[in-house]
């Protein structure tokens, strides 16, 4: 089946309810052009789930250029763990040398950081789902009020879909909390980023994440000069409510 003919509302509404191995086995079995995007802790724990249904599934991981070296290891590490391939999308050399040239490292302090996030993200990301009828990602509800409430386990994604290209987004882990990722986490033994033991909660580029205090939202460690409802770097447009 591929995306045009997959009936994304009636099976979202029926899947809300399911448990995110039975989310994941509907898109495994539905759609063979389809890959996990991989960054978080959320994305693993799909990674875990989804390799026991499919052991070669596809996964990729967007490569800034700015992670913090932990970040780095941790991909070395999920790729070890699990005896998997993952692709890793880097940005357009030439636009990131001009922007840079233009606009120096740290432009996103005084600009806010979409365009950053649209070269170093947003384009390998396009680059990688034009090549899919399906993708995979660790979105959680309650990761952004502002930004992520109401989000369907099963989308068509409006911003990575073109005339000609239908593009189908699962979200296993949309009605799922953080408490419920860690106790997974824990109780399969599955690897996670060192930079949560150091406080981070959320993890982006190094220059636009830090640590959270007691009692933060997860997301105030991310683009914390930036209003709350601007902290998406522009994956998911869907979720701009506004």
């Amino acid at each position: 089946m591929n995306a045009v003919t997959f009936d994304v509302a009636k099976l979202a509404d029926e899947y809300k309810d399911k448990t995110p191995s039975e989310i994941l086995s509907l898109a495994i079995e539905h759609f063979e052009k389809l890959s996990i995007s991989f960054s978080g802790a959320e994305d693993v724990v799909l990674i875990d789930m989804a390799v026991k249904i499919k052991p070669d599934i596809k996964i990729f991981s967007l490569d800034t250029g700015r992670l913090n070296p932990e970040t780095y290891q941790f991909i070395e590490q999920v790729r070890k763990h699990y005896s998997i391939n993952i692709d890793v999308m880097s940005p357009d050399s030439k636009q990131l040398e001009t922007f840079v040239h233009e606009k120096g490292l740290y432009s996103f302090y005084k600009d806010g950081h979409q365009e950053c996030c649209g070269i170093r993200k947003v384009m390998p990301l396009r680059r990688i789902l034009s090549t899919l009828d399906a993708w995979i990602t660790g979105q959680r509800q309650d990761q952004s009020p502002d930004t992520r409430s109401g989000l369907p386990v099963i989308q068509k994604d409006n911003t990575f879909s073109s005339g000609d290209h239908t593009l189908v987004k699962f979200n296993p882990l949309s009605f799922w909390t953080s408490m419920q990722v860690w106790q997974y986490i824990r109780n399969n033994d599955v690897p996670f980023n060192a930079l949560h033991s150091m406080g981070f909660s959320s993890i982006g580029c190094e220059p636009c994440t830090r640590p959270i205090l007691p009692n933060q939202h997860e997301r105030e460690g991310r683009w914390w000069w930036e209003e709350a409802t601007k902290k998406e770097c522009g994956l998911h447009l869907d979720n701009d409510k506004n």
